[in-house]
This record gives C-alpha cells, structure tokens and sequence, in this order.
C-alpha cells in the first residue's frame, strides 16, 4: 500500500512516498509512480530507498539511468533518502555526486535535508 505524505514548503506542495514494499522493480514502475502523484499535483517527489529494487543501484544495467532520465525529461524533482553508505561502487558513488550537484535529482539522508532542498 502507498501512503502520500504531503509537506508545504513556501506553499509548494511535497509528495513523500511512504511504503514498506519495493515500488519501483522497472521503468515502467517509475512512470506509473510519477504520473500517479503528478496528476494529484506534485511536482517534487522523495522517495525512500527501499522502496526501490536493489537493481536501481547497478548502474550497469541502466536501470536508474533510464528511470531517472523520465524524471528528468518531465521536470519532476526527486529526491531518494536512504543511507547510501553501504555501496562501494566508485562509479554508484560519482552518480550520486554529481546528481547532487544539480537540483533535478539527488540522493539524501533524511526527508529533513529533502525538504531542505526541495524548498
């Protein structure tokens, strides 16, 4: 089950996805989940980590590339909140570097520092 959390920041309206399951297994899952809170109007997305299948951070299957690049391409911003300590993929670590170097898409500890970001 999806729970929406809805947070005000300078009264821009924040969806927090709030689920105890992994929600997003494919691309396709991606859009549905967009689209889905899109159309309840957000336009800014955090989502937690484990709501996302492990394959999301093996950058060699393209799999966050390719979902990540819809978020992108229909300017919602997201932002996934977890401990992202735990991978020792150099390359997952640039990723998450320099995606939170803009403000389309960033990787963050807490819905707090989310928030911070978003607003």
């Amino acid at each position: 089950m999806i729970q929406i959390k809805t947070h005000k920041i300078n009264n821009s309206p924040i969806a927090e996805i709030i689920s105890d399951g992994i929600l997003i297994k494919n691309e396709q899952d991606g859009l549905d989940l967009m689209g889905n809170v899109y159309y309840q109007g957000f336009d800014k997305i955090i989502i937690h980590k484990h709501n996302l299948t492990d394959d999301f951070f093996e950058l060699k299957n393209k799999l966050a590339g390719e979902i990540l690049q819809k978020f992108s391409n229909y300017r919602i911003r997201l932002v996934i909140v977890g401990d992202f300590s735990e991978f020792n993929s150099k390359s997952l670590n640039d990723f998450i570097f320099e995606s939170n170097q803009g403000k389309q898409i960033n990787f963050l500890n807490s819905v707090s520092e989310a928030l911070e970001k978003l607003s």
